[in-house]
């Protein structure tokens, strides 16, 4: 590396460093001003936080490895997670979840089904579902961080006790990246993690553009056309993907053959049956939801969610798009050269194309603004894990009396208890895409059914959350143990065929598992107390089936009406769903030199939103506090 770009890099760190230490002060006050910012930062802030926040160097590699194989229709490997979550969010969980004023997710938990024995299993189950996501997430950090340092990075940062292997140059780089974000994080906080992360948007919008800009003085439009195949363009899909790369690079067909994803069609309707119903269920109890719950009012809450998504997908598929164009011209080649592509080689294309292909003072920003990617994410998991433990567990079941100072302490230890859990995970995992599939497959898999059903059904109760979501984590951990030894079973056995069906057409077992613990749950035990289901649908409003309840209301209060807005909220989300895919495609297109497609994208993300102002926008600022 250049002395400028390791220069730039330094200036980065110690004014990332600075900046979190600096504000940490506001902090010290108490568990709700270390958590949540005391509730008094803006939505924009907030909103560009939580944009950085999800802008991942991991997640990153990975989308630059689908979008570099499959080209743009790669864009929708993302519902796997789902990505729509944030538009459902936007369009109304925002206000259901903020109207609930608590701290945590696990502590809007007890609002639903109150504050006993069922309402305290369906508390600690989350609390602990929280933490455990924390750690994994950590972990899936520490995996991409690592590998991205050692091929950026020329120095050997290995660990040798003799002949034994203390530490790879990975985990080396990784632990010292980790080591300089958590010493702000577990500091300041949120107000530390929400002013860095301002800061790290800032940066990473820098590196978006100036990278996009480069391939526009690099590349001519011809270089482009012959590189890129004209199905890598095309959105649409049938039934089966085409293989669509030919000449010299026929390795990578073999690769799309043996990913999973041949039967498109069937991947996508997966995809959008996986997507609604996750969507639904709300954001998982960690930084997406304390952002929400950081808000001011009801109306910040919806703001800033959408705000979240205007910020975040433009400047990271501009990166993304970059980094891509110029491995396709210069990376290509060598991979199909050496006759054999693997997944893991599309995990390191994007520290090759900066380590190899981009100029002096561009890859100090570019890597900085990667460095900011990760520590951004990082420290919003450090700041959300925690809450779960100190507030929804040792507050609430061991020290209900502590004073603020003591909490803050027991705030920082947690913090550090996370990070170590998280980097003990990381130094077993196999790679970025096995963490990936645990945290789709199991995580989220085992968290869907319980979380749609509470929104929208009075009769769902404690139990019935408790036992939905350990019976989903309990199936989808067995069936990521299954696919993490595959290669143990005997071929043509069931489990043999089972522990290689892709994790994605796995779901609706997950699912349906899930729900018959919910339904069990609820059935065979009493009811939620009709007051707290009051209480409940009183303050949040949600749609649904909630008839008795509300007739148990109008006794009290002739003027309550249900919520009639299903319909709306629905059209806003397919509406918005749009609205995003474009904010993706747009970017793509343009640094492809695709222009007609470009023109395209704008205009629909144009239309999109003039229809959300009406829609969406308008609803919002007529909502009372």
């Amino acid at each position: 590396m250049a002395l400028v770009d390791v220069l730039i890099i330094a200036l980065y760190l110690v004014l990332t460093v600075g900046i979190g230490i600096w504000v940490s002060k506001k902090a010290s006050k108490g568990l709700d001003s270390y958590f949540l910012g005391g509730k008094t930062i803006k939505w924009y802030f907030l909103g560009l936080s939580n944009g950085s926040g999800m802008f991942d160097v991991s997640g990153t590699a990975w989308m630059v490895g689908i979008l570099f194989l499959y080209g743009v229709k790669s864009f929708m490997f993302m519902w796997m997670w789902p990505i729509w979550n944030q538009i459902f969010v936007m369009m109304f969980l925002a206000v259901w979840i903020r109207r609930s004023g608590v701290m945590t997710g696990s502590g809007w938990i007890l609002t639903r089904f109150g504050d006993d024995r069922p309402g305290r299993a369906s508390h600690l189950i989350v609390a602990i579902f929280a933490v455990v996501a924390a750690v994994g997430f950590i972990a899936y950090f520490f995996e991409g961080v690592g590998k991205f340092m050692t091929v950026i990075l020329p120095w050997d940062f290995s660990l040798m006790l003799g002949d034994f292997m203390l530490l790879t140059s990975e985990q080396s780089y990784a632990l010292l990246i980790i080591f300089f974000t958590t010493i702000y994080t577990i500091k300041g906080g949120m107000f530390s993690v929400v002013s860095t992360e301002v800061l790290q948007y800032g940066i990473m919008l820098l590196s978006g553009v100036l990278i996009a800009g480069y391939t526009f003085f690099e590349f001519t439009d011809l270089e482009i056309n012959n590189v890129i195949p004209a199905e890598w363009k095309n959105v649409f899909f049938g039934s089966e993907l085409k293989t669509f790369w030919d000449g010299k690079k026929e390795p990578f067909n073999a690769l799309i053959d043996s990913q999973g994803y041949k039967m498109f069609g069937a991947f996508i309707g997966m995809t959008l049956f996986k997507g609604f119903f996750a969507s639904i269920a709300g954001p998982t109890p960690s930084y997406d939801m304390q952002r929400i719950l950081s808000t001011r009012t009801v109306k910040d809450a919806a703001y800033m969610s959408g705000f979240t998504n205007l910020v975040l997908f433009i400047p990271r598929y501009l990166l993304i798009a970059a980094i891509v164009l110029i491995g396709l011209v210069y990376i290509a080649p060598e991979m199909a050269a050496s006759g054999s592509v693997t997944g893991n080689d599309l995990e390191v294309i994007l520290p090759k194309v900066i380590n190899n292909h981009v100029p002096v003072g561009i890859k100090g920003l570019l890597l900085a603004g990667l460095l900011a990617a990760f520590m951004s994410t990082f420290s919003a998991f450090v700041n959300a894990g925690p809450a779960y433990i100190v507030n929804d567990i040792y507050k609430k079941y061991f020290k209900p009396t502590g004073s603020d100072r003591h909490y803050v302490k027991a705030s920082h230890i947690a913090s550090l208890l996370v990070v170590i859990l998280g980097v003990i995970m990381g130094f077993f995992a196999d790679s970025i895409n096995s963490i990936t599939l645990w945290i789709t497959s199991a995580l989220y898999g085992g968290y869907v059914a319980a979380n749609f059903l509470k929104w929208i059904w009075w009769r769902f109760n404690g139990w019935g959350y408790f036992w939905g979501m350990l019976s989903g984590l309990i199936i989808a951990s067995l069936q990521f143990f299954m696919d993490q030894n595959k290669g143990n079973f005997v071929p043509d056995t069931f489990l043999y065929d089972v522990a290689h069906i892709p994790a994605i057409y796995l779901f609706p077992a997950i699912f349906l598992f899930s729900l018959a613990g919910s339904f069990l749950g609820t059935y065979l035990t009493p009811p939620t107390n009709m007051t707290t289901l009051k209480s409940f649908y009183k303050n949040v409003r949600p749609w649904g089936w909630w008839k008795p309840v509300l007739k148990e209301l109008q006794t009290e209060d002739a003027e309550i009406e249900t919520n009639k807005s299903f319909g709306i909220d629905m059209l806003n989300c397919l509406i918005g769903i749009i609205w995003q895919s474009s904010m993706i495609l747009m970017p793509i297109f343009l640094v492809i030199r695709d222009y007609p497609k470009t023109w395209m994208s704008l205009l629909v993300f144009v239309i999109s939103s003039l229809i959300l102002k009406f829609t969406w926008l308008d609803k919002v600022r007529n909502y009372e506090e």
